[in-house]
């Protein structure tokens, strides 16, 4: 078994994130340390992934003599909310998922999310192990605890805070992509370059372009380095008060444009997180914080990624500038009736304010529209 490990160090709720390849037909391996008496677990995956992969995973666990059972429910955004949620639960439930069993979230980060959530409220706490599908989902959404689902006044405002036990990630499985989907994902990891380490988000300029057609190396190596920054901020503020909400650098806009495509396939939540990162450095540059040269740089990557960089590149209509800012205030991020934004002085350098005039928004928001 040739893996790295990330250990994010929460004290008794400590866990690794193991990152390489072919660790599916090893799951069973590492699951096992994990098991009591009852060699079973509980897994929740969606149809998309359980058509190219349940049954590696069902042999990488009877390896190490584990059962399994599962539920797949449908693949999407749309999951993310009461109905999907309730069903997985009251299945879980029926299957006679006790306090001690293990939940398995196979999937992108929709699974992982309801999965976690669901391990969480199911008799008080049952624990999880994350096995992510998708770059976004191994770079992001599987590490630090966060769980949720969203509800129509907007996305992740019902969820608790609930650590996984184990997470891995197979950066093989990432093959599997299609590329619109693996290049959304690549938006979280620019991402980490562009909140906190210039020479990470110099090394993604270098080496993007081979990392997306396919280098398992390179992206095994972006992997790591996203998962060790996020776990580092997490280790440091687990419950979002302060530092963490770094991680949210371009989620303020990306959030209102999602809300305003529907949640749909309009947008997938990766690009959103590109085009919102790119505003984001367009309006620190406007308010005078970093140079013209950084949002300049911002989109010149995304582009030679192949990627949304502009709300131009959304496809269909969208709603005015105004009723965007309207979708900000429902952001969790809003603290006393304010607007918190992630801005930056310069790449790699980001930070949190809640002094950003409304009118500075519109003006960014109008011109790209």
């Amino acid at each position: 078994m040739s893996y790295q490990t990330v250990h994010v160090p929460l004290g008794d709720r400590a866990y690794d994130v193991r990152i390489g390849e072919g660790l599916v037909a090893e799951a069973g391996a590492h699951i096992a340390p994990l098991l009591g008496k009852k060699k079973k677990v509980f897994v929740l995956t969606d149809e998309t992934v359980a058509g190219l992969h349940l049954e590696a995973l069902r042999a990488g666990l009877a390896s190490a003599g584990i059962d399994m059972v599962a539920l797949a429910l449908p693949a999407g955004e749309s999951t993310k909310g009461w109905p999907q949620f309730t069903r997985a639960v009251e299945w879980l439930l029926a299957e006679k998922c006790e306090r001690r069993d293990i939940v398995v979230a196979f999937g992108g980060g929709v699974i992982g999310d309801l999965a976690g959530f669901a391990a969480s409220v199911l008799r008080r706490g049952v624990r999880f192990v994350q096995i992510p599908t998708t770059l976004l989902a191994q770079v992001d959404s599987s590490v630090g605890g966060k769980t949720g689902i969203n509800a129509p006044q907007g996305k992740n405002l019902i969820g608790a805070f609930h650590q996984p036990s184990l997470v891995l990630a197979d950066i093989a499985i990432l093959g599997t992509l299609t590329e619109r989907d693996f290049l959304a994902g690549y938006g979280e990891v620019q991402k980490y370059g562009l909140l906190g380490d210039e020479g990470f988000f110099e090394w993604l300029e270098a080496n993007g372009p081979k990392l997306a057609a396919g280098d398992l190396g390179l992206r095994a190596e972006a992997v790591r380095h996203s998962v060790q920054m996020k776990a580092d901020i997490v280790v440091r503020d687990e419950t979002e008060q302060g530092d963490r909400a770094l991680l949210n650098l371009g989620h303020t806009f990306c959030h209102a444009l999602e809300a305003a495509t529907g949640y749909s396939d309009r947008l997938l939540h990766g690009e959103g997180v590109a085009i919102g990162c790119a505003l984001a450095f367009e309006l620190s540059a406007r308010l005078g914080l970093c140079s013209q040269e950084a949002p300049s740089r911002v989109r010149e990557h995304l582009k030679a990624m192949g990627m949304k960089c502009d709300l131009k590149d959304i496809p269909g209509d969208l709603p005015s500038a105004e009723a965007l800012v309207d979708l900000m205030a429902q952001d969790k991020k809003v603290l006393d009736g304010q607007l918190r934004f992630i801005l930056a002085r310069g790449i790699g350098s980001a930070f949190v304010t809640a002094d950003v005039p409304r009118e500075a928004v519109l003006a960014v928001l109008r011109d790209g529209l």
